[in-house]
C-alpha cells in the first residue's frame, strides 16, 4: 500500500498547503494519514475532510526569554517518543512536512524509522523548525528562488506552495453577485489575514472616498474589525472572513491589496492576481514577509509598500499604478516557475516513496 504521513500545524499557513495535496494524493492512491498536536488549528481542518487525524506532544522552541523555554523541551521530547511510536505501527512509504513545532519531532522520528521525510519551507529564510529538520530530510522544497541559497544543494527543489484546487474554480459573476456590486466598475480586493491587519484597514478606509470614484472595494477585514459607520457604503462591503465564497471574490477581483505572508502571495502568483503587498514590520516579526515582498517585488510580480511609509499617497499611487500595468504584472507571473507545485511535489513525494 501507498501510505503518506502529513504533518504540519500552529497556524493555518501550516496546514492549508498539505489540505491542497489531499486531492492529489488520493488520486495517486495513497492512504493518508496526518500528524499534528493535540488540539491545534490543524485538528479541527483535517478531520473535516475524514482524514485519520493522531495528536503528540508539541513544545515551541523560543528564542527569547521566556518561562516555557524550561518546560516545552520536555514537550518535544514526549512528542519525538510518540512520532516513533505513531510511525512503527502506521508504516508510511514517505512523511511530508509544511513546518510548525509540532513538525519537528514527526521529522526527526521519520530519519530515526527510516523513512524518506520532505520539507517544505514557504518563507524566503527557513524558519527555526525547518532548520532543525533540514538535517533528517531528504528533500527541502523552497517557494522562492532566493531561499535555494540557504538550503543543502542536493535537497532543494523550488516547487512554490500547494494551492487549493477550489481557488481556480472561483466564478466572476458569482462573485460580483455575492457583493451587490455591478459588472462595469473595476473590483479592488483588500486581504488583512484572518486576524485583520489594522494598518491596512485604517489605510483603506481612510482612503475610501477616493478609491470609490474608480472601483469597489471587497474588504476582508478580519475577526472584530468590521467598521460599522461603513456598513451602507455604496460600492464597499467589508467581512470578517471569507469561506467558500473566497474563489468566487478572487475572480471579481482586478487588483489585490495584501499581506506578505507566503501561502497568500503565492495565491495571488497562481491566479495570476496583480498585487499591491504591505508586509508586516520587521518590528512585529522575525521579517520574513519583507523577505517575500522583496523577492516578489524583484520578479515582477508585486508593488511593495513598506508599512512604515504607508499612507493615503503612497497607497493611491500603488493602487492606481498597478490597476494601469495590471498586464505587465500577469506577463511576469506568467513566466515563474513557482505555479504547478501540486505536480512538482506529488512527482517528489513518488520519487522518494520508489528509492
Amino acid at each position: 500500500m501507498k501510505r503518506i504521513v502529513l504533518t504540519g500545524g500552529g497556524t493555518a499557513g501550516h496546514v492549508t498547503p498539505n489540505i491542497a495535496l489531499i486531492a492529489g494524493l488520493k488520486e495517486e492512491g495513497y492512504d493518508i494519514h496526518y500528524i499534528g498536536s493535540y488540539e491545534g488549528i490543524e485538528k479541527d481542518l483535517i478531520e473535516k475532510l475524514n482524514i485519520p487525524y493522531y495528536g503528540i506532544s508539541s513544545g515551541k522552541l523560543r528564542r527569547y526569554l521566556d518561562i516555557k523555554n524550561f518546560s516545552d523541551p520536555f514537550k518535544v521530547l514526549k512528542g519525538y517518543r510518540e512520532a516513533k511510536k505513531l510511525l512503527k505501527k502506521l508504516e508510511p512509504n514517505v512523511v511530508f512536512s509544511k513546518g510548525g513545532f509540532v513538525s519537528v519531532p514527526v521529522v526527526l522520528a521519520s530519519k530515526k524509522r527510516k523513512i524518506p521525510a520532505i520539507i517544505h519551507e514557504s518563507d524566503m529564510t527557513p524558519g527555526l523548525a525547518n532548520r532543525l529538520c533540514i538535517p533528517s530530510a531528504v528533500k527541502v522544497c523552497a517557494n522562492f528562488p532566493e531561499t535555494l541559497n540557504y538550503l543543502p544543494k542536493e535537497k532543494a527543489v523550488l516547487t512554490g506552495t500547494p494551492i487549493r484546487k477550489e481557488l481556480f474554480s472561483g466564478n466572476k459573476i458569482k462573485g460580483l453577485d455575492f457583493c451587490g456590486f455591478t459588472a462595469n466598475v473595476p473590483v479592488l480586493l483588500v486581504i488583512g489575514g484572518s486576524t485583520g491587519a489594522l494598518k491596512v484597514n485604517e489605510a483603506v478606509r481612510n482612503l475610501l472616498p477616493t478609491l470609490l470614484k474608480r472601483f469597489q472595494v471587497i474588504h476582508l477585514c478580519g475577526k472584530g474589525k468590521v467598521d460599522p459607520a461603513f456598513k451602507n457604503q455604496k460600492g464597499y462591503i467589508q467581512f470578517e472572513y471569507i469561506g467558500a465564497e473566497l474563489n468566487h471574490l478572487f475572480a471579481a477581483a482586478d487588483i489585490v491589496i495584501s499581506r506578505a505572508g507566503a501561502n497568500a502571495i503565492c495565491e495571488l502568483l497562481a491566479l495570476r492576481k496583480p498585487n499591491i503587498l504591505i508586509p508586516l514590520s520587521a518590528a512585529a516579526s522575525r521579517g520574513d514577509q519583507i523577505l517575500n515582498a522583496e523577492s516578489f517585488e524583484h520578479q515582477g510580480f508585486s508593488y511593495v509598500i513598506k508599512e512604515e511609509v504607508l499612507s493615503n499617497e503612497t497607497l493611491l499611487q500603488a493602487v492606481n499604478h498597478v490597476f494601469d500595468n495590471q498586464k505587465d504584472y500577469v506577463e511576469a507571473m506568467k513566466s515563474s516557475k513557482q505555479n504547478n507545485a501540486v505536480n512538482t511535489i506529488l512527482s517528489l513525494i513518488e520519487e522518494v516513496r520508489i528509492k
